[in-house]
């Protein structure tokens, strides 16, 4: 087996940008919004080998795509996804599932006979979805429920009386009783007032969101959540029931192979507050930065592990038996096993575990992902 080209996807998503991708990867822009560059193997946006989608590539030899450890880990599957995001808007208010909670949400839909293209469908597959975003430029979100004495804090200084019920349970209430109440509060049709009264006191980055979706009930949840911000290299892990939203720049994203994601505002999407609801974790917490050790990004997660290459005339040598997926972001990157393949700008590669070792030579900036279970 050798090192195959990827045709990589792109998802048109409105929140994003209509530059920053084509300018990152030397391309034209189409006037229309490029939102996330995908380059792996799940079935709503598969990369593709000479016309054959990588997910049916797997499927004819997962032994030789994926190799026995990824495959007794795993299963049968690819199982990590790749992505460039480029968020010029707020992303939908948004939580993941844990695996199990997946794997039930996914069977009862299943049961229900609703279509996975449905508007309506919440869960796309029975897998979870921890990810990690890696900065290529200044990037911000909002991540975890802040600590509530300190939201309470935030909502006391927009000087608006009719939240003085929230900063009261804020307040007094125990935090993870504190936060169910308020959420659900905020999120509830009833809100629609306290809203109204809240919108012209905000600032900064929630003036910014609520710019963008004025009349939105999502804009008083992000009130609860950490505003974070990352620059180029710095990194974020987000975990199962963590409440979150991306608001804007360039970043690296790399995940479990799925695409269940359970909303609750921020978004013209299907919402489903009564999930999101009973999978959210009512925990206050600091974002989960990820310190790279080596250019290594290593998450709480055994799917996926981030390595940040760059490129010299030295040649750097790879392990062979695990799928690796490869995109250069800059320069020209040759990777040399058996035969060499040249990745110009914007291009990306597939290694099967069957491949022999491999090695990358060049000049530039590569990304690299591969299961979090090996060297």
């Amino acid at each position: 087996m050798v090192p195959l080209p990827l045709s990589t996807v792109i998802r048109p998503y409105d929140w994003g940008s209509r530059t920053a991708l084509p300018e990152l990867l030397g391309t034209e822009p189409t006037g229309r919004p490029q939102a996330e560059l995908w380059a792996g193997a799940h079935p709503a946006a598969p990369s593709s080998v000479g016309g054959t989608p990588l997910n049916v590539l797997i499927d004819r030899d997962p032994a030789g795509m994926l190799g026995a450890r990824s495959i007794a880990r795993f299963g049968p599957a690819l199982p990590y996804l790749l992505k460039v995001l480029a968020v010029e808007r707020p992303l939908s208010l948004q939580v993941h599932p844990t695996m199990a909670q997946a794997r039930a949400g996914f069977a009862a839909e299943e049961a229900r006979g609703i279509p996975i293209d449905d508007y309506t469908r919440t869960y796309k597959d029975p897998f979870h979805k921890p990810e990690m975003v890696c900065a290529l430029t200044d990037f911000h979100g909002l991540c975890g429920f802040r600590d509530p004495g300190e939201t309470a804090g935030l909502l006391e200084s927009l000087a608006v009386p009719e939240l003085r019920p929230w900063i009261v349970a804020l307040r007094t209430a125990p935090p993870a009783e504190a936060l169910r109440t308020v959420l659900t509060q905020m999120l509830d049709d009833s809100s629609g007032p306290v809203l109204a009264a809240v919108e012209p006191a905000l600032t900064g980055v929630y003036a910014d969101i609520a710019r963008t979706y004025p009349g939105d009930r999502g804009i008083l949840a992000a009130l609860l959540l950490n505003h974070v911000e990352l620059k180029p290299g710095e990194a974020l892990f987000l975990d199962a029931g963590v409440p979150h939203s991306y608001l804007g720049g360039l970043a690296i994203e790399v995940m479990a192979n799925s695409d269940n994601v359970l909303r609750c505002g921020l978004t013209g999407k299907h919402i489903d507050v009564p999930e999101l609801m009973r999978v959210v974790e009512f925990v206050p917490s600091t974002p989960a930065r990820v310190e790279p050790a080596e250019r290594r990004y290593r998450a709480n997660a055994d799917e996926f592990v981030l390595i940040r290459h760059d490129l010299t005339d030295d040649p750097e040598p790879l392990p062979a038996g695990l799928p690796q997926t490869l995109l250069c972001l800059d320069g020209e990157a040759r990777l040399s096993a058996d035969r060499t393949l040249t990745l110009a700008r914007g291009e990306a590669a597939f290694i099967p575990a069957g491949a022999p070792a491999a090695s990358l030579t060049g000049k530039g900036t590569l990304y690299r992902v591969l299961p979090g279970i090996g060297p």
